[in-house]
């Protein structure tokens, strides 16, 4: 009891206005955690609750499929098979659920899980990167430098020694019109708290793997609010620490559980913008000791 007050007296300093009924439930949900868990959780209790809400165990179970897209990137030179599997050889071996699909077509819907976050997060950068829509001849990256990009430069795993060479160049996931224009809507109103730039400004990894998912996701028929889900639960993952903060920002201020909050919300520049994130989240949860951990890490802009 004394604990909880104690926790209630730091977070209501920090301007949380929370009770202590509110704190206890918040502390019992962090204690319903597996017992390898629970060590953790009991140095960091609020915020091993946000975790377990942003990056459920059990991992986020996708709407959308890889299809055939991976297949085509392979047949298409955009990933040599080869070279994607020599990175893997060296650094640990490809997950079970992966393993083939640099071989044939998976029709099955993603799960995604922080084991496995890095490896979608490949198969989706070179997408995004080469699919083709007309509007990416006004994509902020085409021009002189578009092989120095970190999406572009960065992606060595095709056959050709820069990404650049691919960019816009193949019909991966075709789109129509409408189609296209609702994936760039909804790029150019989402971020990532590696940068501040949108989805649409694919200058990394993360920006383009985003894309070719909202590309994947229009192509086989989501609508607006399921890609707009489907990108959080993604940048969640490649994020972990960063959305694990924002949701105990929002539990701690705004009194919204994780589960209520609009996603184009979260998505949006104040939220996932990197300087944006930093003073509207960061700050404020740096105000009370104790409450965050060392960070998680997460997927690196880079193979």
């Amino acid at each position: 009891m004394t604990a909880n007050r104690n926790v209630l007296k730091l977070l209501n300093s920090a301007g949380c206005n929370l009770d202590r009924r509110r704190v206890s439930a918040m502390l019992l949900s962090a204690a319903a955690l597996p017992i390898d868990d629970l060590v953790s959780a009991l140095r960091y209790p609020l915020y091993d609750a946000a975790s377990a809400r942003v990056l459920p165990k059990g991992g986020h179970r996708s709407l959308v499929s890889l299809g055939d897209a991976v297949i085509k990137l392979v047949e298409n030179g955009a990933i040599d098979r080869g070279k994607f599997f020599q990175i893997y050889r060296t650094s640990g071996g490809f997950p079970v659920e992966l393993h083939n699909v640099l071989l044939g077509p998976s029709r099955e819907r993603i799960v995604l899980t922080l084991d496995n976050a890095n490896y979608y997060l490949k198969l989706l950068w070179p997408l995004g990167l080469s699919n083709h829509m007309a509007v990416n001849l006004k994509s902020p990256i085409n021009g002189d430098s578009l092989n120095s990009f970190a999406s572009t430069g960065g992606w060595t795993l095709g056959q050709e020694e820069n990404g650049a060479a691919y960019f816009n160049k193949l019909s991966i996931a075709p789109l129509t019109p409408d189609q296209e224009a609702r994936v760039v809507k909804i790029a150019q109103s989402t971020y990532r708290p590696c940068c501040d730039n949108s989805t649409f400004f694919q200058d990394c990894n993360h920006g383009s793997a985003l894309l070719g998912l909202l590309e994947l996701g229009a192509s086989q028929g989501l609508s607006d609010q399921e890609l707009y889900r489907e990108a959080l639960a993604f940048n969640c993952f490649w994020f972990p620490d960063a959305y694990v903060q924002t949701a105990l920002y929002f539990e701690l201020f705004d009194k919204l559980k994780w589960d209520r909050i609009n996603p184009r919300l979260v998505l949006g520049f104040d939220y996932s913008a990197l300087s944006a994130w930093k003073r509207n989240v960061a700050v404020r949860l740096a105000a009370v000791p104790g409450l965050v951990p060392g960070r998680l890490g997460g997927a690196a802009c880079g193979v």
